[in-house]
């Protein structure tokens, strides 16, 4: 029988819970704010927790960051519960470390189809770490794609529209992505508000696992640059991969130690390069990694290039009147790569 703690302050609220989840065969502990809930959760060791946020003593955000800090509890599902439906809020929830959030009033088919669903999720990912721990030998080493499927498959999708923000600059990362369709960057503010482009990522990518594997906060911000689909990867998952697959180390580490030369060469061109240079390399750049027409806006190319809007929109127009690129409603198409990449400083 399944285990499930109800953190609620409402006695009611909290009695009517806990009659439907038993009369689904569930067994039921009840709290009545944050610190009672950590006491039997510890005791109990819950397989799923359901939890109010405006609560006293200790409020539900309050629990989330308690329990994400122990060890025995951190992997465990965990649903938030209330009435504020705020889309800040529900982002807050869930950059800490919330699998799901029910608004009040829900009823019996939501609240019940949510706990089976991340109950039959958490049991996935069991079977799947212990999966990728039983291949792991000398004589079955893992393949790349099979590293992809063990990160990537039946994973719950998170969806975001063009400059919706992925994660954000300071925070912990719970989590990392895998891009299933559009595009992202990475970036960097300075006190004046002005960006610095650090990476972008397309369709096929993995994002946001170097702050796991340096053991730091998020050191820059993502967002989205077009409509963009991403695979949601918990930390636990990934951390499990890599501690029993050389393989999957030896990818990471591979990615990882190309990030760092590509930013290297970025700051190198930024300090050194001429205006022009600058442009073109932000171009082809750009060229390479989406293999397609430039469809950006002019700001994220200064961004990247590190100039100003205004100095990029002017270098552009000079590049189109020597026929080195087109544009045609705001898209550039590369005429002339090999006078790009000569470029001169």
């Amino acid at each position: 029988m399944k285990k499930i703690l109800v953190i609620e302050d409402n006695h009611e609220v909290r009695d009517n819970i806990a009659e439907i989840l038993e009369l689904a065969n569930y067994l039921v502990f009840r709290a009545e704010n944050g610190k009672e809930g950590i006491v039997i959760a510890m005791q109990e060791f819950p397989d799923l927790i359901l939890c109010d946020i405006m609560m006293p003593v200790l409020d539900g955000y309050g629990f989330l960051h308690l329990m994400k800090k122990n060890d025995s509890l951190c992997n465990t599902p965990f649903i938030f519960m209330s009435a504020k439906a705020d889309r800040i809020d529900v982002r807050k929830g869930m950059d800490l470390g919330a699998d799901d959030y029910l608004t009040k009033p829900f009823d019996e088919t939501e609240l019940l189809n949510a706990i089976e669903t991340r109950l039959k999720k958490a049991e996935m990912v069991n079977q799947k770490s212990q999966a990728a721990v039983d291949k792991n030998d000398f004589k079955n080493p893992l393949s790349e794609n099979e590293i992809r499927e063990l990160l990537t498959g039946n994973r719950d999708t998170g969806i975001y529209k063009k400059k919706q923000l992925i994660y954000s600059e300071g925070s912990r990362p719970l989590r990392m992505y895998y891009i299933q369709k559009g595009k992202v960057k990475t970036y960097r503010t300075n006190a004046d508000g002005k960006q610095l482009i650090t990476g972008l990522y397309k369709e096929g990518d993995f994002l946001g696992y170097i702050p796991i594997m340096e053991g730091t906060s998020y050191k820059d911000m993502a967002e989205a640059i077009e409509f963009t689909e991403l695979a949601v990867i918990p930390k636990e998952d990934f951390m499990e991969l890599i501690s029993t697959s050389r393989e999957a180390v030896n990818i990471f580490t591979h990615l990882l130690t190309h990030h760092i030369s590509q930013k290297e060469e970025m700051l190198v061109g930024m300090a050194y390069n001429s205006l022009r240079r600058k442009v073109a390399e932000a171009l082809i750049g750009v060229h390479e990694i989406y293999k397609t027409t430039i469809d950006m806006s002019r700001q994220n190319l200064a961004a990247l290039a590190g100039t100003a809007t205004e100095s990029m929109i002017r270098t552009l127009n000079d590049f189109k009147s020597e026929k080195i690129i087109d544009i045609n409603d705001g898209i550039i198409t590369i005429l002339n790569e090999k006078k790009l990449m000569n470029m001169v400083n």
